[in-house]
Order: C-alpha cells, then sequence, then structure tokens
C-alpha cells in the first residue's frame, strides 16, 4: 500500500489530505464507512487474544472501528501527537478527559472565561463527586501559580476563549503545569491545528468540538482528544471503552473528509472576520469589538506569535443599548443564521448572554465579562462585502 513514509515530515496540508486512511483489501481511494457494531474472529482463541489486549485487531465499535480510528489518526497527526480519541460530542471529550484523570479529593486550575458547558461540568457535575476546581484570570499567570494547590491534577483552559476570544500564553501556563507536575489540558476548538498546536506548545492534552470548525459545514456532532502521552492515552481509551460515549462510524467519515479542505476554509474564515472586525470597530453603535487580530486587542502580539497564518474565525462585539439593543441587532439581520453553532460555511450570529452561557450563574457571566450587549459572529464563507451589508442592516435597527 502506497502511503506517507513516518520517516519524512509532511507538510499538515499534505497530513490533512493523506493520513489516517489504511486501504481494505477493496482498495478504495475514499475512505469508507464501516458502518458495524461487532467484528468477528477466526477462533475462540482470537476473540479472547483480542479481548484481553493481547493481540491488535477490532473487537467492538463503541472503542474499535476503523472509520473512527482513521479520523483520530488524521486528527493527531495534524496537532502533532501520537495519539488521538474520537467522542460523542465536544462536552464528551470534556467530561471524559476529567472521568480518565480526576478522582474525589482532587483539585483543578480552570480559566474562568470558559464555554457555559465546559464550566458547567466542573461547577454542577464534577464539584458533587469531590472535585474542586478554582478559575484564574485566563491571561493572569501568576494567578495560575497561585492557584496550584498539593492535590491539584489537572490545569484547563480554552484559548481563545469563547466568546470574547482572549488568548492564553500557552507555553507560559504549560510551563507552570511542568512545575507542579500534572498536566496541561487546551481546548482547541477555536483554532484547530491549522491555526494552533498547543502540543508543541508544551501542553499535554489537545480537545475539540469537532462539530464546529473540523467539520466545517453543520453536520454531525463529535469531539476528541489528542496527546503524546501513551499513559494519558491509555487512561483515556479505557475510559472511553468502560463508559462509552463513541463516535459514530458515519460521523467519524465526515470530520475526516472535513479535516481535507481545514487549512483552506479556516484561511477564509479568518480574513472575513478580520474584515468584519475591523469594519466593526469604526461603527458608531459599537462600543466593543474582541478579536485576536486587531491591534488593539489585548494579547494581538501573543497572538500573532502562537497562531498560524490568522487569528480565528469568531468575533464578538459589544453594542449600545444593553439587551434591547443586542437582540434588535440579532434580529434585524435578514440572513445570517441566528444559532449558537460556530464553524459553520455559513456565518452564524448568537446573544451569548441568553444562549451558550445561560445556564452560568450571573456572577460567573460577569466573572467571564460576557455583558447583556455582547453578540457572538462566527465568520462563514460568504463574500465579504455581504457579510457586512447583513450586520449593517441589524445595526441600523439600533
Amino acid at each position: 500500500m502506497r502511503e506517507l513514509s513516518r520517516r519524512r515530515g509532511y507538510h499538515p496540508h499534505t497530513v490533512a489530505v493523506r493520513c489516517g486512511h489504511r486501504r481494505s483489501a477493496e482498495q478504495e481511494h475514499c475512505e469508507p464507512v464501516f458502518t458495524t457494531s461487532s467484528f468477528v474472529f477466526e477462533n475462540a482463541a482470537e476473540a479472547a487474544a483480542r479481548f484481553s489486549g493481547d493481540a491488535p485487531g477490532n473487537v467492538y465499535s463503541r472503542f474499535t472501528n476503523p472509520t473512527v480510528r482513521g479520523f483520530e489518526n488524521r486528527l493527531a497527526a495534524l496537532e502533532g501527537g501520537r495519539f488521538g480519541l474520537a467522542t460523542a460530542s465536544g462536552m464528551a471529550a470534556v467530561s471524559g478527559l476529567l472521568l480518565a484523570l480526576l478522582k474525589a479529593g482532587d483539585h483543578v486550575v480552570a480559566s474562568a472565561e470558559l464555554f457555559g458547558s465546559t464550566l458547567s461540568v466542573f461547577t454542577k457535575v464534577f464539584a458533587r463527586f469531590g472535585v474542586e476546581a478554582t478559575f484564574v484570570k485566563l491571561t493572569d499567570l501568576d494567578a495560575w501559580r497561585a492557584a496550584v494547590r498539593p492535590n491539584t491534577r489537572l490545569l484547563f483552559l480554552e484559548s481563545p476563549s469563547n466568546p470574547l476570544c482572549e488568548v492564553a500564553d500557552v507555553e507560559a501556563v504549560a510551563a507552570i503545569a511542568m512545575d507542579a507536575r500534572v498536566p496541561l489540558a487546551v481546548d482547541n476548538a477555536f483554532c484547530t491545528p491549522a491555526l494552533q498546536r498547543p502540543l508543541q506548545l508544551g501542553a499535554n492534552i489537545v480537545a475539540h468540538t469537532a462539530t464546529k470548525y473540523l467539520d466545517g459545514q453543520g453536520r454531525c456532532v463529535g469531539g476528541a482528544l489528542v496527546t503524546d502521552n501513551e499513559a494519558i492515552y491509555d487512561e483515556l481509551f479505557s475510559m472511553l471503552r468502560t463508559t462509552g460515549p463513541c463516535m459514530s462510524p458515519f460521523n467519524a467519515w465526515v470530520f475526516s473528509k472535513g479535516l481535507e479542505t481545514l487549512a483552506l476554509r479556516m484561511q477564509q474564515h479568518c480574513a472575513n472576520a478580520l474584515q468584519l472586525a475591523q469594519w466593526l470597530a469604526q461603527h458608531p453603535a459599537v462600543e466593543a469589538v474582541h478579536y485576536p487580530g486587531l491591534e488593539s486587542h489585548p494579547q494581538h502580539a501573543l497572538a500573532a506569535r502562537l497562531f498560524n497564518g490568522g487569528f480565528g474565525g469568531v468575533v464578538s462585539f459589544a453594542v449600545r443599548g444593553g439587551r434591547d439593543a443586542a437582540w434588535r441587532v440579532i434580529d434585524s439581520t435578514e440572513w445570517l443564521s441566528i444559532t449558537a453553532n460556530l464553524g459553520d460555511a455559513k456565518t452564524t450570529i448568537t446573544h451569548p448572554a441568553t444562549t451558550t452561557h445561560a445556564r452560568i450563574s450571573a456572577d460567573e457571566r460577569a466573572r467571564a465579562g460576557i455583558g447583556e450587549n455582547l453578540i457572538r459572529i462566527s465568520a462563514g464563507l460568504e463574500y465579504i462585502d455581504d457579510i457586512i451589508v447583513d450586520v449593517q442592516t441589524g445595526l441600523d435597527a439600533v
């Protein structure tokens, strides 16, 4: 079989198209979808060896499926890691990570600006089982250091943050984690490996919601974890095998095909988002624009150093007039999709305080800087002038 040589360092664009697929005996050119729940064995001895892990091979699609494995391997290669694990959703990836690595009495240091559901996993789910979390400002390195305790077992952050696009110095936080001898996990959903590779910056685990940019067209729900640490992977795999938050083969096939065009799509998402942010920054109805590509952004220089080829496709901005004004802007656009999803080919617009972060407390939203006048736009792949005209239509209503 013709495949990429492990001895040669291929460009990520090539890896995204070629890595992960091992052709079957049918010699297919496109990855097949193995829609099977189980696999058969030549004899009882082979079945026993597969189930015990003494022999490699497929066992049961909850934790071994060729299509899912192809996606895992391709994403891991793009992230620069050796091990990938696919899950049923992005939140399944986050929850599974915590299930695999934490126990009662453990402590986590996490960024205060986490996505609303991720924050709730810490405060409303794992807190019930004796796992305590301390939330610190994403960009405050002194706060990260001060929050570490003897029972700290994990550092967790999301960068850029959702929805304010604050950027963490992943290298510096990774150094803090290394000093504390605990792993650092980074949610890389906004940047994807096309723009940021946290493992190369010192992180130990990368979390993804494949639902967003990895898919790119809003078709399927899924998540993933990538690591270069075999011991961590073993814990993650054991969690998946036991608890079962597995990805469907069809969704894995969709995500694998999405990875083939990820770099090209991210270039256009970034270009559209930057032009939109620059235009919003000049609009009289806008109080503030949050986008790392703007020189006015507090972490612009850091983002320029850490990111590769762009600043992401998400822009958030505050309008004058509070929630009423924000809702008028959203409702007065003509064709932007009013949905909380992001990373789609279609531009989406949402009000974070009442959608993505509605289930956390007002104090938690205030701590994360999410005001009632904040709007988030995920810039799609439409012609940028058309996007701007529709946003202008919304702002004209204020």
